[in-house]
């Protein structure tokens, strides 16, 4: 049995929630570059351009990379043969948000949902634990804009939807999104499970590295099969035309009731923040 003390949680959320702000991960910047050699329209072209160039800025400067820093969105895994000692895990990561926001000088975005009073930290953060084989802790923080979450959905559909029942839910909810979630997305998916599982499945889709393969042969053709009809819209980069809607489409599945088909869409904007650490 290895020992962890929170503190060590609260000093890496702290750290990877002002890192995930301000330094875009190297597989987005790939994807825009990937994205410019495809795309056609020369406004499309020069927006891609100019998001590499807010992301150089934002990383050299160490300011944020979107003024939206997000709800601090925290997947964690803990080993099954660690014991945290020294105070509660929630607690210690919602303390690694307040300390973030506060020292990174981070737009604070939570607040009630019916008097709209902010929460003056960016606090609670949203906490996903999951127990895993090991004496690790592995901790990922995915900042998550409003404008994406407000364009992302569950819908139920019914057995014989079938696969083209996903790919038109999927691609109509792309459509209706327009230029709102900031377009060139990446496209999280979650198909199979529960009403709520759905949704947690297309959250964590959105983790996969972009331009890596999903390992299922059947997914990996379908997340294709979409992203051509989403990148067919001629929706294009911020919404003002172009091939480049979406980076990427990924899809995570698991097994579900006989009598139902939940499936879950998570649109991520161009900004696609999230930063690990393991302790």
């Amino acid at each position: 049995m290895r020992e962890i003390n929170v503190k060590l949680i609260t000093e890496r959320v702290r750290d990877l929630c002002m890192k995930a702000n301000t330094d875009l991960g190297e597989d987005v910047l790939q994807a825009f570059d990937r994205a410019m050699e495809g795309e056609e329209s020369p406004l499309g072209l020069e927006i891609l351009r100019e998001l590499k160039e807010n992301a150089r800025i934002a990383e050299e400067e160490k300011v944020p990379i979107c003024q939206d820093t997000g709800f601090a969105v925290t997947f964690v895994e803990i080993g099954q043969d660690v014991h945290l000692v020294g105070g509660n895990l929630d607690e210690a990561i919602h303390e690694g948000v307040r300390q973030a926001y506060r020292d990174g000088y981070l737009r604070k975005s939570i607040c009630h949902p019916f008097t709209r009073a902010n929460t003056g930290d960016n606090t609670p953060a949203i906490i996903h634990t999951e127990v895993v084989p090991g004496d690790k802790v592995k901790i990922t923080v995915a900042p998550k804009g409003g404008g994406s979450e407000n364009m992302s959905r569950v819908t139920m559909l019914t057995p014989s939807d079938g696969v083209e029942g996903i790919k038109r839910f999927v691609v109509q909810r792309v459509k209706e999104s327009g230029s709102n979630p900031c377009p060139p997305t990446i496209v999280g998916v979650g198909i199979g499970g529960t009403f709520e599982r759905a949704a947690l499945l297309a959250k964590k889709s959105l983790l996969r590295p972009l331009g890596s393969r999903n390992p299922d042969p059947e997914l990996d053709q379908l997340e294709s099969e979409i992203l051509t009809a989403i990148n067919k819209l001629g929706i294009g980069p911020q919404g003002l035309g172009g091939r480049t809607t979406s980076l990427a489409v990924h899809i995570l599945m698991m097994p579900c009731h006989i009598a139902s088909f939940p499936l879950a869409v998570n649109i991520q904007c161009h900004a696609h923040r999230h930063k690990e650490a393991i302790i």
